[in-house]
């Protein structure tokens, strides 16, 4: 899955958006891209509970793939 993060801009969103992912399953993969500012996330969560994690982390996005 794959999600545009508008918001996402340092080390420090990324850390967070990892975290937060992480907390929901442990097993995820997570990919970050900034200068893109998408998140590629490889995990057994559906796209809706991502989107509602990165809301909780404080970030909106948009279900991209």
């Amino acid at each position: 899955m794959k999600f545009n993060v508008p918001d996402m801009s340092c080390g420090h969103c990324t850390a967070a958006i990892e975290k937060a992912i992480l907390e929901a399953e442990s097993g995820a993969r997570i990919a970050c891209d900034l200068e893109s500012r998408t998140v590629t996330v490889e995990c057994s969560l559906s796209p809706e509970s991502i989107k509602s994690i990165l809301l909780e982390a404080g970030y909106d996005s948009k279900a991209i793939a």
